[in-house]
């Protein structure tokens, strides 16, 4: 009877192995049983080794089987990873990006303070100036000289404090540096984008640091050697990007694009270049004009303060205390204006939006000169970016082109809806 337990247990571990490892594998192991007349004939048999056969045939299935899948995915994952080398430079520019974040707001609120900080010590000491040149026309005597001096040389020194403030325009610095801080929180999410979406290579990583150079190009951060000229001769739009590499023209469509869509993008371009750049250019140049006049009003009104102070009590105090007087007030009013009104800030608003427009134009342009359609950003997805950034549904962006394409130069609407 024991034998023939074993060969019970035999059966339906060979049972539970097939099952599992074949799945719809059915076994059983039946053992006749042998009578003889005095009773059952025992039956011995090696039960141990077969079950240790059983057990290592269903391992090595299984090893096998592993080490198969374990090798396709392996080889997978292998052809989808991207060059360790590739990521970590990247990692290492969005990391200098952020860094510059921190470093043009700081430096930024730090100029904010200068222009605030500057306007009210300048008034104080015009407005304190122009009352001592009026208290020293109704004296005579020994006070006189005292207050002549102390007017004159406040006078002199808001004078040179103006000629510096109106150089550098802290203002527009502020502007400049409030900009630069934005397109580098732009510029660490396109590369956090990148990392996460996709298989970086190597021209993603030339691609993010010729975008990063032109950054520090164009807004940097020292007022010495490299400040953008405040008062430049001819107002351009701010350039802060790379130059887009030239393209071949090419009639092959397909990756979202067609010719009615490149017609469309063709009248977006041209709405851009006769309206909203031309006319913040135009609103530039204004802004520009008026910020000359009051830099060079500001310090001329002080110096003429200042001389005017210098004559009172003499055979002309009359004239000389009133120039003293009413030209220092004027200049508490000019200097509030230039600089309380932030016109530098403004001239620096409206050149760079005339350089958001001219991106788009050179960004739509090299789409559309790309031979190869696969090198193109997805045409439909362009179009949704295109109306996003100008402020208007894809409806509204087709209906601007086909009113482009019929009123041609007599189109009176803007292409941007935002500002």
């Amino acid at each position: 009877m024991a034998s023939l337990q074993s060969s019970s247990v035999i059966g339906s571990l060979a049972y539970s192995s097939g099952r599992c490892r074949r799945g719809m594998t059915r076994a059983a192991i039946n053992m006749p049983k042998l009578r003889t007349g005095s009773g059952s004939l025992s039956l011995r048999l090696p039960a141990r080794d077969l079950v240790q056969e059983v057990l290592d045939m269903g391992i090595g299935l299984s090893a096998a089987t592993t080490s198969h899948v374990e090798k396709k995915y392996q080889s997978r994952t292998v052809s989808n990873v991207s060059d360790p080398m590739v990521i970590a430079k990247l990692h290492e520019i969005m990391e200098a990006v952020a860094d510059r974040v921190e470093m043009h707001k700081n430096i930024g609120e730090q100029r904010d303070n200068w222009n605030s900080l500057l306007l009210t010590s300048i008034n104080a000491i015009t407005l304190t100036a122009a009352t001592l040149a009026g208290i020293a026309a109704t004296n005579v005597g020994g006070p006189l000289m005292t207050l002549k001096l102390s007017s004159t040389l406040m006078y002199l020194a808001a004078t040179g404090m103006l000629v510096v403030m109106n150089k550098i325009q802290p203002s527009q610095l502020v502007e400049e540096q409030r900009n630069a801080a934005r397109l580098f929180k732009q510029l660490r999410c396109q590369i956090q984008t990148t990392l996460s979406s996709g298989n970086p290579t190597n021209s993603d990583v030339e691609e993010a640091m010729e975008k990063v150079l032109a950054l520090d190009k164009a807004y940097p951060l020292p007022l010495i050697g490299v400040m953008i000229e405040k008062f430049p001769k001819t107002v351009e739009p701010a350039v802060w990007w790379p130059q887009h590499r030239q393209r071949q023209e090419g009639r092959t469509y397909g990756n979202g694009w067609s010719v009615e869509l490149e017609e469309e993008m063709r009248e977006i371009v041209g709405v851009l270049k006769r309206k909203d750049t031309e006319d913040y250019l135009r609103l530039g140049k204004i802004a520009l004009k008026v910020n000359k006049i009051l830099s060079i009003s500001g310090p001329l009104l002080t110096g003429m303060a200042a001389c005017g102070t210098a004559f009172v009590g003499s055979s002309h105090a009359p004239w000389a205390a009133i120039v003293g007087v009413v030209a220092g007030a004027m200049a508490s009013v000019v200097n509030t204006m230039e600089h309380g009104g932030q016109v530098g800030m403004v001239f620096e608003m409206y050149r760079n939006n005339a350089g958001f427009f001219r991106l788009m134009e050179e960004t739509i342009e090299s789409n559309l000169n790309e031979r190869d359609v696969g090198r193109r950003e997805n045409g439909e997805l362009f179009e949704m970016k295109v109306a996003l950034q100008l402020g208007r549904s894809l409806s509204g962006l087709k209906n601007l082109a086909a009113s482009s394409s019929k009123k041609g130069e007599a189109i009176e609407e803007f292409a941007s809806k935002l500002f």
